[in-house]
């Protein structure tokens, strides 16, 4: 049998075909500009690997602007947040992506703008690294994004060389700001080798993944960034990544994103999937005409805005039981209850569990000494709901319960370290 998602982009495809052409490829950039236009591709890759792709997915073409993101994440992980953050803002422009833009303390607004992707650039590594181990930091490593080693497009990058003008006026006013680690020039061919890297719209599909995986590749299994830094580099794709066009991206779309003027758009969504798409007539805000209409047509078939409001479990509860528990493995003695938690369990979920607890127990109608969460079904929980869950277990304890955590997946792994030694974990309600 036969997955139907290849077969629904396919069918997406077709149907964007049939929109029309519209758009133009990008004529600053000579090699760009003789693209074959017809060309489109999309791939949905999942957060546990698995690949989709139809159309020309690998069919190769220069990253472009959608390096951005990537050398942005590897310059947080290098300096730091506060580092970066001191020479390069976070704010929207609401600019062209090549204006020569900063903000009232002499940054750039954002590092999704030339100013502050050429800034990132000569941040990569540390103060005195060279140009020559900048350009190796950022090759590795959206390589290691990618799953395999990506080369550069030395024609493309000729071409960009040839024509760097505004890249170079910029690169000047940032040196006059002190903002350059570097010389201009040098910082400018570095960035410029940095867009010329050749992949495929399934090379960037794994990339995005990788941002949506909390910075581990999904393929490879290899952890490219840490979480902290994905976080950021979401946000700021979120109001930033599309440029002037970036709030009716957010509307329309709602996923982070990124573009570049070779055709190729990505969005990661965050524990879900990274979508990728190519097509290379572009709109006036350097965008992808049909790679924005596949991104609408996604997000809205599939239901992957992120201010879409999923549909709420009626109750993170799945059931409540009380069972006879004398002679457990445990040490228990008489009666316990047994409150079954299922699904993946966040802040709200937790706080609904907790409230149930308290109020089943100060009400009365926890009458047994001994209280059990069961965990079994629950299949994950974030930091802030293990929190909460820990302390009304401990809690209970203080309060003179007997309590046990059933938890045979290790869902909330300190469990077992916090607390004063009276909550037990266990892994099956027989230990009970």
């Amino acid at each position: 049998m036969k997955s139907p998602i290849p077969d629904y982009l396919d069918k997406v495809l077709v149907d964007i075909r049939a929109d029309g052409d519209g758009g133009e490829r990008a004529d600053h950039i000579p090699e760009l500009a003789d693209a074959e236009p017809d060309r489109l591709a999309a791939v949905i890759v999942t957060t546990d690997g698995e690949i989709y792709a139809c159309g020309d997915s690998d069919e190769e073409f220069s990253i472009q602007s959608i390096a951005k993101p990537f050398a942005y994440a590897l310059a947080v992980q290098d300096r730091g947040w506060d580092e970066v953050h001191s020479k390069v803002g976070v704010e929207p422009s609401g600019e062209a992506f090549n204006e020569l833009s900063m903000d009232c303390e002499g940054r750039p607004y954002n590092p999704m703008i030339n100013a502050g992707a050429i800034t990132v650039h000569s941040m990569l590594v540390g103060p005195e690294a060279s140009p020559e181990e900048k350009l190796d930091r950022v090759i590795k490593g959206l390589s290691a994004f990618a799953g395999r080693e990506l080369s550069i497009d030395e024609r493309v990058c000729g071409s960009e060389l040839d024509h760097a003008h505004r890249n170079l006026a910029i690169a000047h006013m940032l040196s006059g700001y002190e903002a350059l680690e570097e010389e201009a020039t040098d910082v400018v061919e570095g960035y410029t080798r940095q867009s010329s890297l050749l992949v495929t719209t399934r090379d960037l599909g794994v990339m995005a993944a990788t941002l949506a995986n909390d910075g581990v590749n999904p393929v490879t299994g290899e952890r490219v960034i840490g979480g902290d830094v994905v976080k950021q580099v979401l946000s700021v794709m979120t109001t930033c990544g599309m440029y002037d066009a970036a709030g009716d991206w957010v509307t329309q779309v709602g996923i982070p994103a990124k573009s570049g003027v070779a055709g190729g758009v990505i969005g990661a969504l965050p524990g879900q999937l990274g979508i990728a798409t190519f097509s290379p007539r572009l709109d006036e805000h350097g965008n992808s005409v049909r790679g924005v209409a596949l991104f609408e047509r996604m997000s809205a078939d599939l239901g992957l805005h992120l201010m879409h409001v999923p549909a709420m479990d009626r109750s993170v509860i799945r059931d409540i039981t009380v069972i006879d528990a004398s002679g457990g493995a445990s040490g228990s003695s008489g009666e316990v209850r047994v409150v079954e938690v299922q699904g993946s369990i966040r802040f709200s979920g937790a706080e609904r569990l907790v409230r149930q607890v308290y109020e089943g127990v100060n009400d009365g109608e926890f009458t047994e000494k001994g209280i059990a969460l069961d965990l079994t079904a629950v299949h994950a929980i974030d930091i802030a709901a293990q929190t909460l869950i820990l302390e009304i277990l401990e809690r209970l304890c203080a309060d003179g319960k007997d309590v046990y955590l059933i938890d045979p997946d290790d869902v909330i792994p300190e469990a077992e370290a916090r607390g004063d030694g009276t909550l037990t974990v266990i892994e099956t309600r027989e230990e009970l």
